[in-house]
Parts: structure tokens; sequence; C-alpha cells
């Protein structure tokens, strides 16, 4: 029996490798791999099965007892789900690419065979130009048009082609002496807005020839953004392959001529929607490093290097103002504090105006907000809280005991009840804090003492210090359960125990503060990118104003 002419079958997709173990296989494809094993009868079967998934429908008539059937159906369940198969017309060829990646190789091929690239370039008969319509007909393309677009600089080249809706998509890369970039897929205006603001932002130097392998680097992975766009392809960019890349935000391909070497870059900056804010810790350090990234960041990424993390966590950065160091029981959450602080001294020095508070969500700079318009005040009257009721706590006494051991002596250490709501100040020599529960203000108040300590025992001058307040708890606590057998002397038990309390301690701080707290607005140019960016990471940024004295 011969297969239809439209009928499908599975096939292997082109450029999966096969490596016999002793008792299984090893496969592995573009997009996934997978290792079979138990049995020293695989690679005897995979050598039916081979013929089976390869281009020849005949193979599919061969008869196999059922006992092997059903091993070469477990086997090919196997590989579609790890995604080495596809689904294709039975005596149709398989193009290697897009048959590699796509999931209707042929759709995929059909839509590239009808693209009608056009490569435009300052000098159509360039180097440049010439390497990108190169990389493209290798792709499976009609020839490009090449177009002479005067207005373009010296080293960019932007292509376009027609997508899957019929809209017109786009990417520009440009080269410089040291590296280049290539955008993100894109509508044609769009692609040369964001090629222009990339360029200003990398600051690229002109080179009069590239370096080979750059040039043949960015043509190709330009030619790979634009077919899959075409294709209908993922692009290679795609954030979800990628834990440092942003969803809604940009991705840019970062080239350097030496060594030579290229990867996708978060542009928080760029263009795209305001994100919802982050649901936990993880995510929102994942922004973070967006808005630290060394190539296309807004901030200094806020890094512990070689600042010691015991009996504390240290990370550091730079701010317009001078350096920062930032402090709390773990790294992960210093660098959130950090970040945070290092974008409020960003917008102070750019932006004018009263001085913002950054959190990384609503919930988050409120508090921040908060404590730092009680902090503001002259110093409050209070009733004296007593050594015993928080002396015991774990986390209060071991940091007591920390800055204790470290000074040499008892700290000097005051707290006071503010009102009759579930608000503590606490102050330990130069460190201040104001939670909701006389305990965590004196965790706190040690722990902000210690940051200073530490970071100039460490040989950091730091200008500006920051450290772990409760308004971060609840992100922190955010999906995460701690353990059944933890107590309070557990960071992620103590965590949640303050996330527990941190709504009722906003709400008696609106009470005895009152601040007019608005959102923050760019006021100058050089403030937008910083907007952008928090934006795009869905930070959230307030002003809070006015207030009871």
């Amino acid at each position: 029996m011969t297969a239809e002419p439209d009928a499908v079958r599975p096939r292997l997709r082109p450029g999966v490798a096969v490596t016999p173990l002793r008792e299984g296989l090893h496969l592995r494809g573009r997009d996934g791999s997978v290792t079979l094993e138990g049995s020293r009868a695989l690679p005897a079967l995979w050598q039916v099965l081979a013929a089976r998934l390869g281009p020849q429908a005949e193979a599919l008539d061969t008869a196999v007892e059922p006992r092997v059937a059903a091993a070469l159906a477990t086997v090919t369940e196997r590989l579609r789900e790890h995604g080495l198969l596809v689904d294709h017309p039975d005596g149709a060829r398989l193009p290697s690419w897009p048959g590699a990646v796509a999931d209707d190789p042929g759709g995929a091929a059909a839509a590239l065979a009808a693209a009608r690239p056009v490569v435009a370039a300052a000098d159509p008969h360039g180097a440049p130009a010439r390497a990108v319509v190169r990389a493209l007909a290798r792709g499976g393309t009609a020839a490009p048009t090449v177009v002479a677009e005067p207005g373009l600089p010296a080293g960019r080249v932007v292509a376009t082609a027609d997508g899957p809706a019929g809209t017109a998509v786009a990417v520009a890369l440009q080269y410089g002496a040291d590296g280049g970039f290539v955008t993100e897929p894109a509508d044609p205006a769009r692609a040369r807005t964001d090629a222009t603001a990339l360029a200003a932002r990398m600051g690229l130097d002109p080179a009069p020839e590239p370096p080979p392998v750059l040039l043949a680097l960015l043509a190709a992975a330009g030619a790979q953004r634009l077919l899959c766009a075409v294709a209908g392809l993922p692009d290679p960019g795609e954030p979800a392959d990628d834990p440092r890349l942003l969803d809604g935000r940009p991705t840019v391909l970062i080239a350097e001529a030496r060594p030579a070497q290229a990867e996708h870059h978060p542009w928080a900056a760029g263009p795209g929607a305001v994100a919802a804010p982050p649901g936990s810790l993880a995510e929102a350090l994942r922004r973070v490093n967006a808005l630290g990234d060394p190539r296309l960041g807004v901030l200094d990424a806020p890094l512990p290097g070689d600042l010691p993390q015991l009996p504390l966590a240290l990370v550091s950065c730079d701010t317009p103002s001078g350096p920062l160091a930032a402090g709390a029981v773990r790294t992960d959450l210093a660098r959130l504090a950090a970040a945070c602080r290092s974008a409020e001294l960003h917008l102070a020095a750019v932006g004018g105006g009263a001085a913002p508070v950054v959190g990384a969500d609503p919930d988050h700079a409120l508090g921040r907000a908060l404590r730092r318009a009680l902090l503001a005040r002259p110093v409050p009257d209070g009733r004296a809280v007593p050594e015993s009721a928080w002396r015991e706590h774990p986390q209060a006494g071991h940091w007591y005991g920390v800055l204790a051991r470290r000074l040499g002596r008892a700290p000097d250490l005051t707290v006071r009840q503010l009102s009759d709501g579930p608000v503590y100040l606490a102050r330990a020599e130069g460190g201040r804090s104001v939670e909701a529960s006389a305990a965590d203000a004196v965790a706190h108040a040690a722990l902000a003492a210690l940051t200073r300590l530490l970071a100039r025992d460490a040989g950091l001058a730091p200008a500006h210090h920051t450290t772990l307040s409760g308004a971060a708890a609840p992100l922190a606590a955010a999906g995460r359960t701690p353990a059944a057998w933890t107590g309070l002397g557990s960071a992620d038990r103590w965590l949640a125990d303050i996330a527990d309390r941190e709504a009722d301690l906003r709400a008696a701080l609106v009470r005895l503060t009152g601040p007019h707290t608005t959102r923050w607005q760019p006021a100058t140019p050089g403030a937008r990118p910083f907007a952008d960016a928090l934006d795009g990471c869905g930070f959230t940024v307030l002003v809070a104003e006015g207030g009871r004295p």
C-alpha cells in the first residue's frame, strides 16, 4: 500500500544526531535532546525506527512483531516530546532549514520562497550590504533587491520583507570598530528608530572596513531574525529561551569583534508597553538584571564582587553621586535594595523636583515611601520599649549580637512605639528602621548599622548606604513556603512573618504621616530613558509630598 499524496507522517528533523550508548541512545537536535536507556536492544531498534522516520514512505510497510511495534511507538513518542520529530507530507522533501525548527516546514519554506527581501544601505555595493544579501539568499528567499538609502549612516543596513500577515517587517544591523548590533524584528519605521537609539546608546565608533568575522556574524544574525519573522518562527531572541531577557521589551543581539562573539541582551528602555509588576523576588531580580545590563542597562548592576557575604550579604554599585553599598540577610535581597536605591539616585540626578521612591511593585514602593516619610520627620515622641520585648526574638537577638561583637561593646540602641498601632522605630549605631514589631525594627536597624561597618571594613568608601526593609518582605515571601520545621531564625520564615504584618503597618503609617503619594513623571529629557526602563520592568516610582508634621 502506498500513502496518499497529501498524507503526513512523522519525520526525523534534519540535523538530529544520534549517538549509540552501551544500553541506549542519545539524540540531540537544534532545540532539544533526549537520552534513552535501559536495553542493549535500543541501538538495533533505532535502525528500524530510523528507516521509518526517513524520507522513503515504503519503510512504513515493514512488518514487525507486536512487541517491537510497541517499543517503536514508545520511542517515537519520546522523540516527539523533545521536538526531534515533525509531521511532513509523505514523499515531499523536508528542507534542512526550516525543517530543523518549524512545526510546518513546508509552509515556512513556501513563505520564505515567496518573500521579496529589500536590503537598504548608504552604499548598496559595500561589504555589509553584500553580506546581508548572501545570508538572506542562503535562507531560501528569492534574490534580494538592493537599494541605496543615502540617509543611512555608514555601517548600517536595513533589511525588509513581507511578514506572515502581509505587513512589512524589518531588522537593522550596524557595525563599528569593536562590535555591532542587530535589532529585534519590527515594522520598518521602528527598526530604523531602534537602530538610531541603539547606535547612540552603544557609542559605536565608525569602522572604514569591518572585520570579516564580525560582518559575517552580524549579517547571519540579521538574516536569521528577519527570516524567522517571515516564516512565522520564534525569534532567536525569544525571552522564553533565556531568563535574562524580558517579555514585552526588545531583545538586541550585540556582537563583539575581539573575541568574535554575540549574545542577546534585554533593552529595558526600548519601546514597549508598561509591564506588569513582578510577582516574585526571582522575577524582580530578573528585571534588576535587565536594568543593570552591561550594554543596554540604565544602572550599574549591584553585585557582591569581592565583598564579604558573612555575617550579612553586601553588594555595591556606582551611582551618579558616588558608590552605593547595600546589605541584607541574603545577597538577592541586598541586590533588590541596591537596585531600588540606585534608581532613586539616578532619577534625582536627572529628573529634578521631589525625590522619588522606587519599588519593585506598588506595595513595595509605598512601604518604602511611608518609612522614609516617617524617618524624615523630627524625632517623634513615643513609648520606650523594654529590651524584654525583643531580646528573645531569634533575628533581633542574632543581629544585635553580631553588631555587639563587631563593635566590641553593647550597641547604642533605642526602641520606641510611635502609636497605638504596630509602628516601632529602632535606632542602633546610626542605623534606623521602622517596622511592625519591636523585634523586626531592632533586627533591621542592626542590619543597617552592620552594613556601614562591614562596607568600611571591606575597604569601601560608599557615599550612600541602604539595607533591606520589611517593605520587600511580601515580594520575598511570594510563592515560597518555608519548611515546616523552620522557625523565625530562618530567613524565609522571618520574611513570611514580616509579610503578614506589612499591610497593617502601611495603614498605620498612612494614619501617622499622611503623605500624598503620586506616580512620578519624568520632567526632563535625561529622565526619559530611566522612566522607560523602569516601566519596562514593571517597577513603581512614587513621589510622596505633604503629610502631617
